[in-house]
């Protein structure tokens, strides 16, 4: 990649700046995009017909098969400096976006995190049980120390209450997918320490 799109990429995945991944979704176009999307085997995953990134649909599992892909030894879609590159960028996460999946990991995991949230219009709906209400994602790949596995969680319709802030359908999205990833994280390492949400857990 060019140093600029260096750049982008850093400020799309660090910072969750949509105007860098618009300028990267544009350059890229949805051929390509799809092209990628075949070859990783996210059979699942429907980009936009108008183009609006925001608006792709993903399942669980086909984020899963992109955490698989990052984390294994595939060379086939992506080398090993490729890969290492996302996983680096996925890091690097600002401190304030590093809530979801992260919650409850073990305190000497790698944490390599993307999150993503939507609020839905409030006008012109065709479906009467989204109503302005918040769609919260999260994924993270764990690893180091023999730690290998990743966590997905997705969630729509987090309810805004009448008169209430918007922020209310984030939060309970958010803390939604927090409660879920400490209860498969306390499962799968039950006496390990957790590390809290917001802190990046690498050694």
């Amino acid at each position: 990649m060019s140093e600029d799109e260096q750049d982008l990429s850093r400020e799309m995945i660090v910072h969750s700046d949509n105007d860098a991944t618009y300028t990267l979704w544009d350059r890229l176009g949805p051929e390509k995009i799809q092209k990628f999307l075949d070859r990783a085997g996210m059979k699942n995953t429907t980009l936009d017909e108008a183009g609006f990134m925001g608006l792709t649909q993903v399942t669980a599992r086909d984020q899963a098969k992109l955490l698989e892909l990052l984390t294994g030894d595939d060379n086939s879609v992506l080398d090993a400096d490729e890969r290492s590159y996302i996983l680096d960028l996925m890091h690097d996460v600002q401190k304030d976006q590093r809530w979801g999946t992260p919650a409850g990991a073990p305190s000497d995991a790698a944490v390599q995190v993307k999150n993503g949230w939507l609020q839905r219009s409030e006008s012109g709906l065709k479906n009467p049980w989204d109503r302005g209400d918040w769609k919260v994602n999260s994924m993270s790949a764990f690893t180091n120390h023999a730690y290998d596995y990743g966590l997905v969680v997705l969630t729509e319709n987090n309810r805004v209450p009448e008169s209430e802030s918007p922020d209310v359908g984030w939060d309970y999205g958010m803390a939604t997918i927090e409660g879920v990833a400490k209860a498969v994280h306390h499962n799968l390492y039950p006496d390990q320490t957790p590390v809290a949400a917001g802190s990046p857990g690498r050694t």
